[in-house]
Protein backbone atom coordinates (compact mmCIF):
# COMPACT_ATOMS: atom_id res chain seq x y z
CA UNK A 1 0.00 0.00 0.00
CA UNK A 2 1.43 3.54 -0.97
CA UNK A 3 2.13 5.56 1.78
CA UNK A 4 2.07 8.66 0.12
CA UNK A 5 1.14 9.90 -3.11
CA UNK A 6 3.20 13.42 -2.91
CA UNK A 7 5.33 13.10 -6.25
CA UNK A 8 2.47 11.79 -8.17
CA UNK A 9 1.10 14.92 -10.24
CA UNK A 10 -0.33 13.35 -13.26
CA UNK A 11 -4.25 12.51 -13.60
CA UNK A 12 -5.18 9.23 -13.03
CA UNK A 13 -8.81 7.48 -14.35
CA UNK A 14 -10.55 4.74 -11.87
CA UNK A 15 -15.05 4.20 -11.72
CA UNK A 16 -14.85 5.23 -8.28
CA UNK A 17 -12.80 7.26 -5.99
CA UNK A 18 -13.66 6.90 -2.21
CA UNK A 19 -12.97 9.47 -0.14
CA UNK A 20 -11.99 8.10 3.40
CA UNK A 21 -10.38 5.28 4.44
CA UNK A 22 -12.37 3.95 7.59
CA UNK A 23 -14.64 0.80 7.78
CA UNK A 24 -17.04 2.69 5.35
CA UNK A 25 -14.55 3.63 2.77
CA UNK A 26 -12.65 0.25 2.68
CA UNK A 27 -16.13 -1.51 2.97
CA UNK A 28 -17.09 0.28 -0.42
CA UNK A 29 -14.21 -0.20 -2.13
CA UNK A 30 -13.57 -4.06 -1.65
CA UNK A 31 -17.45 -4.46 -2.96
CA UNK A 32 -16.71 -2.30 -5.67
CA UNK A 33 -13.64 -4.24 -6.33
CA UNK A 34 -14.93 -7.41 -6.01
CA UNK A 35 -18.23 -6.17 -8.68
CA UNK A 36 -15.25 -5.77 -11.22
CA UNK A 37 -15.18 -2.00 -10.80
CA UNK A 38 -11.35 0.17 -10.59
CA UNK A 39 -11.45 1.81 -7.22
CA UNK A 40 -8.92 4.86 -5.20
CA UNK A 41 -9.43 5.02 -1.93
CA UNK A 42 -8.13 8.80 -0.90
CA UNK A 43 -7.13 8.88 3.13
CA UNK A 44 -6.00 12.55 4.67
CA UNK A 45 -3.92 10.68 7.41
CA UNK A 46 -1.46 8.28 7.83
CA UNK A 47 -2.91 5.38 8.21
CA UNK A 48 -5.89 3.17 7.60
CA UNK A 49 -8.84 3.03 10.09
CA UNK A 50 -10.56 6.18 10.71
CA UNK A 51 -11.97 6.07 14.28
CA UNK A 52 -10.25 3.07 15.21
CA UNK A 53 -6.95 3.11 16.15
CA UNK A 54 -4.49 0.55 17.74
CA UNK A 55 -2.54 1.49 20.85
CA UNK A 56 0.23 -0.41 23.21
CA UNK A 57 0.51 -0.41 26.57
CA UNK A 58 2.37 -2.72 28.96
CA UNK A 59 3.12 -4.72 25.55
CA UNK A 60 -0.39 -5.63 25.14
CA UNK A 61 -1.79 -4.06 21.43
CA UNK A 62 -5.33 -1.65 22.72
CA UNK A 63 -7.96 -0.14 21.01
CA UNK A 64 -8.11 4.08 21.17
CA UNK A 65 -11.28 4.06 19.44
CA UNK A 66 -13.88 1.75 18.39
CA UNK A 67 -13.76 -1.22 20.57
CA UNK A 68 -16.78 -3.67 20.83
CA UNK A 69 -18.70 -5.99 18.78
CA UNK A 70 -22.64 -7.13 19.81
CA UNK A 71 -23.36 -10.53 18.42
CA UNK A 72 -25.76 -8.72 15.79
CA UNK A 73 -23.11 -6.89 14.31
CA UNK A 74 -22.88 -9.64 11.79
CA UNK A 75 -21.43 -7.33 9.14
CA UNK A 76 -18.28 -6.13 11.23
CA UNK A 77 -18.10 -9.74 12.54
CA UNK A 78 -17.85 -11.08 8.60
CA UNK A 79 -15.51 -9.00 7.79
CA UNK A 80 -13.30 -10.04 10.85
CA UNK A 81 -13.61 -13.67 10.36
CA UNK A 82 -12.84 -13.07 6.74
CA UNK A 83 -9.85 -11.37 6.97
CA UNK A 84 -8.24 -14.25 9.61
CA UNK A 85 -9.20 -12.03 12.71
CA UNK A 86 -10.51 -13.51 16.27
CA UNK A 87 -13.12 -12.80 18.85
CA UNK A 88 -12.72 -12.16 22.61
CA UNK A 89 -15.17 -12.54 25.03
CA UNK A 90 -15.04 -9.03 26.87
CA UNK A 91 -14.58 -10.31 30.68
CA UNK A 92 -18.04 -9.54 32.87
CA UNK A 93 -17.06 -12.15 36.15
CA UNK A 94 -17.74 -10.76 39.28
CA UNK A 95 -18.98 -7.60 41.00
CA UNK A 96 -18.73 -4.54 39.84
CA UNK A 97 -17.92 -0.86 41.05
CA UNK A 98 -19.53 2.31 41.47
CA UNK A 99 -18.33 5.42 43.07
CA UNK A 100 -20.63 7.53 43.98
CA UNK A 101 -21.08 10.57 46.49
CA UNK A 102 -17.67 9.84 47.59
CA UNK A 103 -17.87 6.35 48.37
CA UNK A 104 -16.76 3.19 47.32
CA UNK A 105 -19.68 0.29 46.24
CA UNK A 106 -20.05 -2.88 44.20
CA UNK A 107 -22.68 -4.29 43.02
CA UNK A 108 -23.83 -7.17 40.18
CA UNK A 109 -25.89 -6.05 36.84
CA UNK A 110 -25.94 -3.40 34.56
CA UNK A 111 -27.46 -1.12 37.01
CA UNK A 112 -25.91 -0.26 40.32
CA UNK A 113 -27.99 -1.12 43.24
CA UNK A 114 -29.13 2.45 45.16
CA UNK A 115 -31.69 3.18 47.46
CA UNK A 116 -34.94 1.09 47.01
CA UNK A 117 -36.49 5.19 46.24
CA UNK A 118 -33.59 5.52 43.63
CA UNK A 119 -34.28 2.26 42.13
CA UNK A 120 -37.83 2.82 41.78
CA UNK A 121 -37.23 6.35 40.04
CA UNK A 122 -34.40 4.92 37.83
CA UNK A 123 -36.96 2.12 36.75
CA UNK A 124 -39.54 4.37 36.06
CA UNK A 125 -37.66 6.74 33.87
CA UNK A 126 -35.96 3.96 31.89
CA UNK A 127 -39.32 2.41 31.21
CA UNK A 128 -41.16 5.81 30.14
CA UNK A 129 -37.98 5.52 27.66
CA UNK A 130 -37.45 2.65 26.42
CA UNK A 131 -41.65 3.31 25.49
CA UNK A 132 -40.67 6.11 23.24
CA UNK A 133 -37.48 4.01 21.64
CA UNK A 134 -40.37 1.82 20.53
CA UNK A 135 -42.06 4.67 18.87
CA UNK A 136 -39.02 5.63 16.63
CA UNK A 137 -38.44 4.32 12.95
CA UNK A 138 -34.94 3.43 13.09
CA UNK A 139 -34.48 3.87 9.85
CA UNK A 140 -36.07 7.42 9.60
CA UNK A 141 -36.40 8.98 13.31
CA UNK A 142 -37.34 11.97 11.76
CA UNK A 143 -40.63 10.96 10.54
CA UNK A 144 -41.71 9.25 13.52
CA UNK A 145 -44.58 10.30 15.85
CA UNK A 146 -43.87 13.44 17.71
CA UNK A 147 -40.21 13.91 16.81
CA UNK A 148 -40.63 17.28 16.23
CA UNK A 149 -41.84 17.87 19.84
CA UNK A 150 -38.59 15.42 20.88
CA UNK A 151 -36.33 16.89 18.66
CA UNK A 152 -37.17 20.28 20.35
CA UNK A 153 -35.96 19.06 23.51
CA UNK A 154 -33.21 18.08 25.28
CA UNK A 155 -32.53 14.41 26.67
CA UNK A 156 -31.71 16.61 30.02
CA UNK A 157 -35.04 18.56 29.92
CA UNK A 158 -37.08 15.04 29.29
CA UNK A 159 -35.51 13.98 32.86
CA UNK A 160 -36.44 16.83 34.42
CA UNK A 161 -39.93 16.36 32.53
CA UNK A 162 -39.93 12.79 33.97
CA UNK A 163 -38.52 13.96 37.66
CA UNK A 164 -35.34 11.66 37.70
CA UNK A 165 -34.03 11.80 40.44
CA UNK A 166 -30.31 12.75 41.65
CA UNK A 167 -29.37 9.41 41.32
CA UNK A 168 -31.29 8.38 38.01
CA UNK A 169 -29.50 11.76 36.34
CA UNK A 170 -25.80 10.74 37.59
CA UNK A 171 -26.68 7.03 35.94
CA UNK A 172 -27.80 8.72 32.59
CA UNK A 173 -25.31 10.83 32.72
CA UNK A 174 -22.77 8.18 32.57
CA UNK A 175 -24.52 6.44 29.83
CA UNK A 176 -24.60 9.82 27.69
CA UNK A 177 -21.10 10.52 28.07
CA UNK A 178 -19.92 7.25 26.91
CA UNK A 179 -22.41 7.21 24.41
CA UNK A 180 -22.77 10.14 22.99
CA UNK A 181 -19.51 11.76 24.28
CA UNK A 182 -21.13 15.11 25.91
CA UNK A 183 -24.26 15.94 28.84
CA UNK A 184 -28.38 14.71 28.50
CA UNK A 185 -28.34 18.67 28.48
CA UNK A 186 -26.74 18.87 24.72
CA UNK A 187 -28.34 16.36 22.80
CA UNK A 188 -31.96 16.42 21.20
CA UNK A 189 -33.88 13.89 23.21
CA UNK A 190 -34.69 12.44 19.59
CA UNK A 191 -31.65 11.99 18.35
CA UNK A 192 -30.78 9.77 22.05
CA UNK A 193 -33.77 7.38 21.13
CA UNK A 194 -33.17 7.37 17.55
CA UNK A 195 -29.88 5.75 18.62
CA UNK A 196 -30.99 3.30 21.06
CA UNK A 197 -33.47 2.16 18.95
CA UNK A 198 -30.87 1.37 16.05
CA UNK A 199 -28.43 -0.38 18.82
CA UNK A 200 -31.64 -2.29 19.71
CA UNK A 201 -32.87 -1.05 22.71
CA UNK A 202 -31.39 0.06 26.37
CA UNK A 203 -30.67 -2.86 28.02
CA UNK A 204 -29.05 -4.19 24.69
CA UNK A 205 -26.73 -0.68 24.22
CA UNK A 206 -25.52 -1.41 28.05
CA UNK A 207 -24.73 -4.87 28.37
CA UNK A 208 -22.22 -6.90 27.67
CA UNK A 209 -23.49 -10.68 27.68
CA UNK A 210 -25.66 -10.58 24.75
CA UNK A 211 -25.12 -7.05 24.13
CA UNK A 212 -22.69 -4.23 22.35
CA UNK A 213 -20.07 -5.20 24.74
CA UNK A 214 -20.08 -8.40 24.54
CA UNK A 215 -17.05 -9.05 22.48
CA UNK A 216 -13.78 -7.44 21.51
CA UNK A 217 -11.59 -8.39 18.12
CA UNK A 218 -8.31 -9.89 19.73
CA UNK A 219 -6.00 -8.41 16.96
CA UNK A 220 -7.69 -5.16 17.71
CA UNK A 221 -10.18 -3.27 15.23
CA UNK A 222 -7.94 -1.48 13.64
CA UNK A 223 -5.93 -4.90 12.23
CA UNK A 224 -9.01 -5.84 10.38
CA UNK A 225 -8.89 -2.28 8.74
CA UNK A 226 -5.12 -2.79 7.82
CA UNK A 227 -5.70 -6.27 6.53
CA UNK A 228 -8.58 -5.09 4.27
CA UNK A 229 -6.23 -2.17 2.75
CA UNK A 230 -3.40 -4.40 2.16
CA UNK A 231 -5.51 -6.67 0.12
CA UNK A 232 -6.39 -3.31 -1.99
CA UNK A 233 -3.19 -2.89 -2.14
CA UNK A 234 -1.88 0.22 -4.18
CA UNK A 235 -6.04 1.39 -4.24
CA UNK A 236 -5.22 3.04 -0.85
CA UNK A 237 -3.84 6.36 -0.85
CA UNK A 238 -2.47 7.74 2.32
CA UNK A 239 -1.62 11.37 3.23
CA UNK A 240 -3.88 12.02 0.62
CA UNK A 241 -6.85 14.22 1.42
CA UNK A 242 -9.48 15.13 -1.14
CA UNK A 243 -9.40 19.00 -1.40
CA UNK A 244 -11.95 19.59 -3.98
CA UNK A 245 -14.38 17.35 -5.84
CA UNK A 246 -15.92 18.69 -9.55
CA UNK A 247 -18.52 17.28 -11.24
CA UNK A 248 -20.30 16.94 -14.73
CA UNK A 249 -22.87 15.05 -16.73
CA UNK A 250 -19.55 13.06 -17.42
CA UNK A 251 -17.72 12.28 -14.45
CA UNK A 252 -15.85 13.48 -11.07
CA UNK A 253 -12.75 14.72 -10.79
CA UNK A 254 -11.05 15.12 -7.29
CA UNK A 255 -8.36 17.44 -6.81
CA UNK A 256 -5.66 16.81 -4.17
CA UNK A 257 -2.32 18.10 -3.03
CA UNK A 258 -0.34 15.52 -5.39
CA UNK A 259 -2.99 15.61 -8.20
CA UNK A 260 -6.41 14.86 -9.36
CA UNK A 261 -8.11 11.26 -10.06
CA UNK A 262 -11.64 11.59 -12.95
CA UNK A 263 -13.79 8.98 -11.71
CA UNK A 264 -17.48 8.20 -12.70
CA UNK A 265 -18.64 8.21 -9.22
CA UNK A 266 -16.64 9.65 -5.68
CA UNK A 267 -18.48 7.72 -2.76
CA UNK A 268 -17.60 10.36 0.20
CA UNK A 269 -17.70 8.11 3.37
CA UNK A 270 -15.49 10.76 5.78
CA UNK A 271 -17.34 11.72 9.07
CA UNK A 272 -20.56 13.81 8.11
CA UNK A 273 -18.88 17.25 10.23
CA UNK A 274 -15.82 17.55 7.72
CA UNK A 275 -17.93 17.24 4.29
CA UNK A 276 -17.47 20.74 5.02
CA UNK A 277 -13.63 20.61 4.72
CA UNK A 278 -14.12 19.74 0.67
CA UNK A 279 -15.02 22.12 -1.60
CA UNK A 280 -17.76 20.76 -3.56
CA UNK A 281 -18.67 22.45 -7.33
CA UNK A 282 -21.22 22.60 -8.02
CA UNK A 283 -21.81 23.47 -4.50
CA UNK A 284 -23.74 21.22 -1.93
CA UNK A 285 -27.24 22.70 -1.51
CA UNK A 286 -27.36 24.63 1.55
CA UNK A 287 -29.46 21.89 4.15
CA UNK A 288 -26.08 19.51 3.52
CA UNK A 289 -23.88 22.76 4.13
CA UNK A 290 -26.05 23.28 7.54
CA UNK A 291 -26.12 19.24 8.40
CA UNK A 292 -22.22 18.92 8.11
CA UNK A 293 -21.88 22.43 11.07
CA UNK A 294 -24.86 21.63 13.01
CA UNK A 295 -23.50 16.91 12.73
CA UNK A 296 -20.37 17.17 15.25
CA UNK A 297 -19.35 14.23 16.75
CA UNK A 298 -19.01 14.19 21.05
CA UNK A 299 -15.82 14.37 22.67
CA UNK A 300 -14.42 11.14 24.61
CA UNK A 301 -11.15 10.32 25.58
CA UNK A 302 -9.66 6.72 26.39
CA UNK A 303 -7.07 5.73 29.21
CA UNK A 304 -5.29 2.50 29.50
CA UNK A 305 -3.59 1.54 32.86
CA UNK A 306 -1.73 -2.10 33.47
CA UNK A 307 -1.08 -3.90 36.37
CA UNK A 308 1.14 -6.82 37.16
CA UNK A 309 -2.22 -8.61 37.68
CA UNK A 310 -5.17 -8.37 37.42
CA UNK A 311 -5.70 -8.19 41.32
CA UNK A 312 -9.28 -7.18 40.89
CA UNK A 313 -10.40 -10.30 39.62
CA UNK A 314 -8.44 -12.10 42.66
CA UNK A 315 -11.13 -10.18 44.76
CA UNK A 316 -13.88 -11.04 43.11
CA UNK A 317 -14.55 -7.95 40.94
CA UNK A 318 -14.93 -7.42 36.89
CA UNK A 319 -13.16 -4.18 36.28
CA UNK A 320 -16.13 -2.89 35.26
CA UNK A 321 -17.13 0.45 37.10
CA UNK A 322 -18.82 3.77 37.35
CA UNK A 323 -17.85 7.06 38.92
CA UNK A 324 -20.03 10.29 39.10
CA UNK A 325 -16.46 12.45 39.68
CA UNK A 326 -13.88 13.11 38.25
CA UNK A 327 -12.13 12.65 34.40
CA UNK A 328 -13.05 8.70 34.50
CA UNK A 329 -16.41 7.76 34.11
CA UNK A 330 -16.90 4.06 33.54
CA UNK A 331 -14.23 1.68 33.77
CA UNK A 332 -13.59 -2.36 31.81
CA UNK A 333 -10.75 -5.13 32.14
CA UNK A 334 -9.69 -5.94 28.80
CA UNK A 335 -6.63 -7.45 29.39
CA UNK A 336 -5.49 -11.17 28.01
CA UNK A 337 -6.46 -14.01 30.16
CA UNK A 338 -2.29 -14.74 30.80
CA UNK A 339 -1.14 -11.13 30.65
CA UNK A 340 -1.00 -8.11 32.56
CA UNK A 341 -3.99 -6.66 33.85
CA UNK A 342 -5.40 -3.90 31.95
CA UNK A 343 -7.94 -1.42 32.77
CA UNK A 344 -9.84 0.84 30.13
CA UNK A 345 -10.89 4.31 31.44
CA UNK A 346 -13.36 6.16 29.43
CA UNK A 347 -12.55 10.12 30.24
CA UNK A 348 -14.45 13.23 29.61
CA UNK A 349 -11.99 15.52 27.63
CA UNK A 350 -13.60 18.86 29.39
CA UNK A 351 -11.58 17.09 32.47
CA UNK A 352 -9.16 15.72 30.99
CA UNK A 353 -7.86 16.91 27.21
CA UNK A 354 -6.23 20.44 28.20
CA UNK A 355 -4.09 18.51 31.05
CA UNK A 356 -0.20 17.65 30.25
CA UNK A 357 0.42 13.90 30.04
CA UNK A 358 1.66 13.38 33.33
CA UNK A 359 -1.34 14.94 34.82
CA UNK A 360 -3.96 13.14 32.77
CA UNK A 361 -1.94 9.95 34.48
CA UNK A 362 -2.24 11.33 38.13
CA UNK A 363 -5.78 11.58 37.53
CA UNK A 364 -6.67 8.26 36.14
CA UNK A 365 -4.81 6.73 38.19
CA UNK A 366 -6.35 8.11 41.74
CA UNK A 367 -9.89 7.60 39.85
CA UNK A 368 -8.70 3.63 39.72
CA UNK A 369 -7.76 3.61 43.46
CA UNK A 370 -11.36 4.96 44.19
CA UNK A 371 -13.03 2.39 42.32
CA UNK A 372 -10.46 -0.67 42.98
CA UNK A 373 -8.37 0.24 46.16
CA UNK A 374 -4.45 1.18 47.28
CA UNK A 375 -3.29 -1.93 44.90
CA UNK A 376 -4.89 0.30 41.80
CA UNK A 377 -2.21 3.25 42.94
CA UNK A 378 0.90 0.84 41.25
CA UNK A 379 0.66 0.41 37.43
CA UNK A 380 3.37 -0.71 34.99
CA UNK A 381 2.37 0.90 32.10
CA UNK A 382 0.03 4.03 31.07
CA UNK A 383 -0.97 5.18 27.81
CA UNK A 384 -4.05 7.50 26.43
CA UNK A 385 -5.68 9.06 23.82
CA UNK A 386 -7.21 11.97 23.06
CA UNK A 387 -9.73 11.72 20.17
CA UNK A 388 -10.40 15.57 20.09
CA UNK A 389 -6.97 16.52 18.85
CA UNK A 390 -7.32 14.44 15.85
CA UNK A 391 -7.37 16.20 12.32
CA UNK A 392 -9.66 14.44 10.38
CA UNK A 393 -12.35 12.88 12.53
CA UNK A 394 -11.90 14.75 15.77
CA UNK A 395 -14.30 13.67 18.52
CA UNK A 396 -16.33 10.21 18.85
CA UNK A 397 -18.07 8.28 19.34
CA UNK A 398 -20.95 9.56 18.11
CA UNK A 399 -22.94 12.59 16.97
CA UNK A 400 -23.37 14.87 19.95
CA UNK A 401 -26.39 16.14 18.16
CA UNK A 402 -28.88 19.35 19.36
CA UNK A 403 -32.05 19.76 19.59
CA UNK A 404 -33.42 20.26 16.23
CA UNK A 405 -30.84 19.17 14.18
CA UNK A 406 -32.26 15.31 12.82
CA UNK A 407 -35.97 17.08 12.09
CA UNK A 408 -33.62 19.93 10.10
CA UNK A 409 -31.09 17.90 8.49
CA UNK A 410 -31.34 14.21 8.70
CA UNK A 411 -32.43 13.86 5.11
CA UNK A 412 -29.38 15.47 3.78
CA UNK A 413 -27.28 12.91 5.04
CA UNK A 414 -27.80 10.19 2.15
CA UNK A 415 -29.34 12.35 -0.41
CA UNK A 416 -26.91 12.34 -3.45
CA UNK A 417 -24.65 15.51 -4.65
CA UNK A 418 -25.17 14.40 -8.31
CA UNK A 419 -22.76 11.83 -8.95
CA UNK A 420 -21.31 11.99 -4.93
CA UNK A 421 -22.94 9.24 -2.63
CA UNK A 422 -22.33 9.64 1.00
CA UNK A 423 -21.66 6.78 3.73
CA UNK A 424 -20.11 6.33 6.98
CA UNK A 425 -21.89 4.57 10.48
CA UNK A 426 -23.30 8.08 10.34
CA UNK A 427 -25.64 7.59 7.87
CA UNK A 428 -26.58 4.13 9.05
CA UNK A 429 -30.32 3.64 10.65
CA UNK A 430 -28.91 0.43 12.20
CA UNK A 431 -26.52 0.25 14.12
CA UNK A 432 -25.36 3.87 13.79
CA UNK A 433 -22.19 5.01 15.49
CA UNK A 434 -21.08 1.36 15.07
CA UNK A 435 -18.67 -0.09 13.09
CA UNK A 436 -21.06 -2.62 12.11
CA UNK A 437 -23.03 0.69 10.90
CA UNK A 438 -19.74 1.73 8.98
CA UNK A 439 -19.16 -1.57 7.22
CA UNK A 440 -22.98 -1.92 6.28
CA UNK A 441 -23.21 1.77 4.42
CA UNK A 442 -20.02 0.96 2.98
CA UNK A 443 -21.26 -1.88 1.17
CA UNK A 444 -24.69 -0.17 0.03
CA UNK A 445 -23.45 3.06 -1.13
CA UNK A 446 -20.97 0.65 -3.25
CA UNK A 447 -23.77 -1.01 -4.90
CA UNK A 448 -26.05 2.24 -5.71
CA UNK A 449 -22.97 3.59 -7.49
CA UNK A 450 -22.35 -0.16 -9.20
CA UNK A 451 -26.14 0.05 -10.38
CA UNK A 452 -25.86 3.58 -11.64
CA UNK A 453 -22.85 2.80 -13.56
CA UNK A 454 -24.88 -0.18 -14.86
CA UNK A 455 -27.14 2.09 -16.27
CA UNK A 456 -24.92 4.47 -18.07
Amino acid sequence: MSRSVETRTRRETVDVVVVGAGFSGLSAAERLVSLGLSVMVLEGRDRVGGRVLTGEVAGVPVDFGGTWVSPRHTAIRDLAQRYGCTITPQFAVGRNSLWMDGRRRSYQGTIPPVSPLAMLNMARVQMALEKLVRSIDAEAAWESQSAVELDSISFGYWLGQQRAGAVTRSLMNVVSRVQWGASPDDISMLAVLAYIRGAGGFDHMLDVENGMQQDRITETTQEIAKRVAAKLGDRVRLNTPARRIEQDGDGVTVHTDAGDVTAKYVIVSAATMHRKGIDFSPALPEKTTSLSKVWKLGGLSKAYVAYETPFWRNDGMSGEGVSDTGAVFATFDVGPEDGPGILLGFCDPVMFDGFDPENRRRRVIQQMVDLYGPQAGNPIDYVDHCWLEEEFGAGGPNPALPPFALTSYATALTEPHGRVEWAGTETAGESSGCMNGAVLTGQQAAERVAQRIGKE
